[in-house]
């Protein structure tokens, strides 16, 4: 095994030492804000489908498949996370296919965002073809493009994965937790996943800056409508905050490398548990929640799918 592998094992012999009584209250800890935040997603998941005002518009469209990415995240890291907090290994097989489920959805979100903001630039600078640009026809075959591409990278990590010899082991069960750490076979897999990672997200913060500096200039235009371009440089500077929770989860795993070298064992413990809902769960409600609370159309019909509907009258009332 590599380097990686032997850090995730340690990892592993200092969760053994964890007691019942912590290990029950990290599961109740970790599983409520879970349980709360995909409550809150799947809210807004059934609002941007109970009207046709976001069925039959591109960047609702748009918005639904980056929180439907960001939910099935959401729920697979959160099946991992009490895998290893129960102390329960899979097998190379098993593990390998939640693995890949949980890279194919964090690779969508940030391709998602890449469309979504190259749309808001497409209505600010050229507002008389937009209609005609950006269509649900091709709305929907730019998200079957996100998804194939992340399919397609996820394809080309199985067959990195093949080179390895499993063959050698004494069985495909797993000495350690299932993680996207341990499912790094061999230095090319490894090296295969951080230029991808790197360039992905270079990509995307490209096209967002692109994105927002082409709507400044364009604001400048006599011909633009002023407060339609503040709107969408603000969409923009949105987009981009969503890009870095998008990148934070990535970072997860490096922090546990560094901080079991430099911090004692029950600190990394209690750690562990705080990075886990602070860098996973929030960051992908946080996102979602910040757009639909900001669109003007979203947040009446999503507060009272909330259950805020009487708070909602009485604001309205006031």
């Amino acid at each position: 095994m590599s380097f990686v592998s032997q850090t995730q094992s340690n990892i592993s012999i200092l969760l053994d030492d964890v007691g019942l009584l912590e290990r029950m209250t990290t599961f109740a800890l970790s599983t409520i804000p879970c349980c709360l935040f995909l409550f809150i997603n799947g809210t807004i998941l059934f609002t941007l489908r109970s009207k046709p005002v976001f069925r039959e518009t591109c960047r609702y469209i748009l918005l639904f498949n980056l929180l439907l990415a960001d939910t099935a995240q959401l729920a697979i890291c959160q099946v991992l996370f009490l895998l290893s907090v129960c102390r329960i290994t899979l097998t190379y097989p098993v593990c390998g296919m939640l693995t890949v489920f949980a890279n194919i959805t964090s690779v969508t979100s940030p391709l998602t965002l890449m469309v979504m903001s190259l749309e808001r630039c497409v209505a600010v600078c050229f507002p008389l073809r937009h209609a005609m640009i950006v269509t649900i026809r091709n709305t929907r075959l730019a998200i079957i493009a996100a998804w194939t591409s992340s399919s397609l990278h996820n394809i080309f990590r199985i067959i990195l994965l093949l080179d390895f010899p499993f063959e050698d082991l004494d069985s495909l069960q797993m000495k350690d937790l299932c993680s996207e750490i341990t499912m790094l076979l061999g230095s090319r897999s490894k090296m295969y996943d951080n230029a991808f990672t790197g360039f992905l997200f270079a990509s995307a913060a490209i096209v967002i800056i692109s994105s927002y500096v082409g709507v400044i200039i364009a604001a400048r235009s006599a011909s633009t409508g002023k407060a339609s371009a503040l709107k969408a440089r603000n969409t923009l500077m949105l987009h981009l905050v969503q890009l870095c929770l998008s990148l934070s989860s990535t970072i997860y795993n490096p922090m546990l490398i560094a901080l079991i070298k430099i911090v004692q064992t029950v600190v990394f413990i209690r750690l562990h548990k705080f990075l886990y809902v602070l860098i996973i769960l929030f960051p992908k409600c946080l996102s979602s929640l910040i757009y639909g609370i900001r669109d003007q159309t979203i947040r009446p019909i999503l507060l009272a799918h909330l259950g805020c509907q009487l708070k909602l009258k009485t604001f309205e009332r006031g």
